[in-house]
């Protein structure tokens, strides 16, 4: 706990965002951290609860609350409120190996599980994280995690994302030879080409991946295996193999219209504008711009708010986001209790960041896509849409049924579709022969990360499907003791 009395005493108070007509000019992150004083406050909000539900990560009503990698955050909290930022740091490194990312990115469900919200406000137990973890690289205390010793056994990662970076760490504090494939030009997976530098600045990214290079775990980038490496390779060159490919299947959508050009996958469009920052400034121009545009997005996720902003940093035209759900309400009603998530009404950053620049919310609710429209050159002219009202058949099955008369076209040359993802691509897996799911996730013995194939195991969006960055690490962890205990035993 922190102070007391404290979660009486002191507002909440998060980062700031910085001013939207600032932020919009440049890519470099949103938000900014109270000074250090306020950040002590905060951590003295941490109330003697009895049961911290903040840091048992679990899933209610199918989202998760809590920490998933089982963060000790009542003690972190009373380390910093005692000034204690270098304990505080090795209490936090105890449970999760990159806070600088979870800081940033997590959405934070440890403070949907926030005694303190009963109260009044959860404490801002993601901001404190931040907190920590930058204090501790300002002062040098993160060192390489370097193994005493070697085992001699050895490893290969299949992709660099959280998940992958993850394992490789745990997999080389034991001991082993690590080798991380990654089909990218860059390393860090969705930490580098998911999530927008306004989220995750890139020096954060290579600076963790620096210090795992320094541990001694050896990187392949621009390395596809299945295609520059031959599957046969890993099973005679590695004793062990972790699938963390991520869920980089984007669902379609399939309608009328959908060939005409100007119509992009969500992460294309992401993916795309990164690397050509980080190429060259978008002096290549190597990159799908949506400056003069009408810009639509589809979908109501963290994904598209991203598509939303950097939209808005291209200089679009206009900009509308299709959200199939109903506007939230503004607090909890009585089918979201705590500790469950809060599914609220929120304005996230792109959302404010539109309503900045065009004066009002992008987000067009219960509104579902029906057809695609284009023009004589074959290009995207407009998006038909329908609104829609949520219904529950006898089965309790969620169906959604069109309001007759609401049809309206809306006028785009540019559309983002960010709905979600089915899953890992096959290619791989097929040539590995691992068994898949019905949902086309990798299968793995129950109660392990052992896949259908002797040695091979998986972790991550891969594994459990699109997810958050938080589950992914701890299953990174949790594949990486399988396989330590598989090669020691093998």
């Amino acid at each position: 706990m922190g102070k007391a009395t404290g979660f009486m005493e002191y507002d909440r108070q998060s980062a700031t965002y910085r001013d939207p007509s600032e932020r919009l000019n440049d890519w470099r992150e949103i938000s900014v951290l109270p000074p250090e004083e306020k950040i002590t406050q905060q951590a003295a909000r941490c109330m003697d609860c009895g049961v911290p539900f903040c840091q048992n990560g679990s899933e209610l009503a199918g989202m998760a609350t809590g920490c998933p990698v089982y963060n000790l955050i009542p003690e972190w909290n009373e380390l910093v409120y005692q000034g204690k930022w270098k304990e505080a740091y090795e209490r936090l490194s105890k449970t999760n190996p990159f806070p600088e990312f979870t800081g940033r990115a997590c959405p934070a469900p440890c403070e949907g599980g926030c005694v303190a919200s009963l109260y009044e406000s959860s404490v801002t137990i993601k901001n404190i994280e931040w907190a920590i973890i930058d204090k501790a690289f300002e002062e040098g205390w993160v060192t390489p995690p370097k193994p005493k010793k070697r085992t001699g056994k050895k490893a290969a990662i299949i992709g660099s994302g959280p998940a992958g970076l993850a394992c490789a760490s745990e997999l080389n504090k034991q001991g082993h030879t690590v080798t991380v494939f990654e089909r990218s030009d860059r390393l860090g997976g969705l930490l580098t080409y998911g999530i927008p530098k306004m989220k995750i600045e890139q020096h954060v990214v290579d600076r963790r991946v620096n210090l795992l290079k320094e541990a001694g775990i050896h990187f392949k980038t621009n390395v596809e295996v299945g295609k520059e490496y031959p599957v046969e390779k890993l099973k005679t060159e590695f004793d062990a193999v972790i699938v963390c490919t991520g869920a980089t299947k984007a669902r379609n959508i399939e309608l009328d219209g959908r060939h005409f050009k100007g119509i992009h996958f969500a992460m294309d469009y992401l993916h795309s504008n990164t690397k050509s920052m980080l190429d060259s400034n978008f002096r290549d121009e190597n990159y799908i711009s949506a400056e003069g545009k009408d810009v639509i997005v589809i979908g109501g996720g963290d994904t598209a708010t991203d598509c939303v902003s950097t939209a808005l940093r291209h200089q679009c035209k206009s900009l509308v986001q299709f959200d199939i759900y109903p506007k939230r309400p503004e607090d909890r009603t009585q089918a979201n209790p705590w500790p469950q998530f809060p599914v609220i009404h929120k304005l996230d950053y792109g959302q404010e960041e539109a309503k900045s620049k065009f004066g009002s919310d992008p987000r067009s609710y219960a509104t579902s896509t029906i057809e695609f429209l284009g023009d004589d050159t074959g290009y995207i002219s407009g998006v038909r849409s329908v609104e829609v009202k949520t219904i529950f058949n006898e089965k309790g099955e969620k169906k959604r049924e069109p309001i007759l008369g609401s049809d309206k076209v809306w006028p785009a040359q540019l559309v983002f579709l960010a709905v979600g993802f089915e899953g890992p691509e096959q290619h791989l897996l097929e040539q590995m022969n691992i068994r898949v799911t019905e949902r086309s996730n990798v299968d793995v013995q129950e109660g392990s990360y052992q896949t259908s194939q002797d040695g091979v195991f998986a972790a991550g969006d891969a594994r459990r499907g699109q997810s958050l960055i938080v589950w992914a690490i701890q299953e990174g962890k949790e594949a990486a003791e399988a396989c330590h205990d598989y090669m020691m035993n093998n």
